[in-house]
């Protein structure tokens, strides 16, 4: 038999949607119907997927709206968000947008900024270009042997120079 995987999943979503209601149903197999404003509650599960066993940790937060920070515990050894609005409320339809765009901002899973328009940048400002990812390490140590060279190019930083940049 496989050995349990856990996994840590945040339920996000404006105020009042039915973050609550929806883990407590899934973990409980009960609807509570009075509501009360959560500010952070962690439920945990285990379940079978596929012939797999999975231990879930449940992050059920506080609503957020377009204009809260984002907590960083809410990306921290997460492994997927549920995010969830009221068919009832096209303000937190219009909030979950603004969740997934910060989630992107702080996880970074998804390419917006395509390697062609990081080039042509660099190209305007006559600047070396490399596209790396740190969490990859696919290319770190060459950035820095790159930026060395074109130092070198450049005979360094004087005082009448401007300094190189990548």
């Amino acid at each position: 038999m496989a050995p349990l995987k856990f996994r840590k999943i945040a339920v996000l979503g404006y105020r009042s949607v039915g973050k609550s209601s929806l883990t407590i149903q899934f973990v409980e197999g009960q609807f509570i119907e009075c509501y009360d404003p959560t500010i952070e509650n962690t439920f945990n599960k285990t379940i079978n997927f596929d012939g797999q066993d999975f231990y879930l940790q449940l992050v059920d937060t506080a609503g957020q709206d377009e204009y809260s920070m984002f907590s960083r515990s809410h990306t921290v050894d997460v492994h997927g968000y549920v995010l969830v609005y009221s068919v009832t409320s096209m303000k937190s339809f219009e909030v979950i947008k603004v969740i997934h765009s910060k989630l992107l901002d702080m996880v970074g899973k998804i390419q917006v900024v395509q390697t062609e328009e990081g080039k042509k940048l660099a190209d305007s400002w006559g600047a070396a270009f490399l596209e790396s990812s740190a969490k990859q390490n696919d290319t770190t140590v060459q950035i820095f042997k790159m930026i060395i060279q074109e130092i070198e190019k450049a005979d360094g930083c004087t005082r009448d120079r401007k300094c190189d940049m990548m």
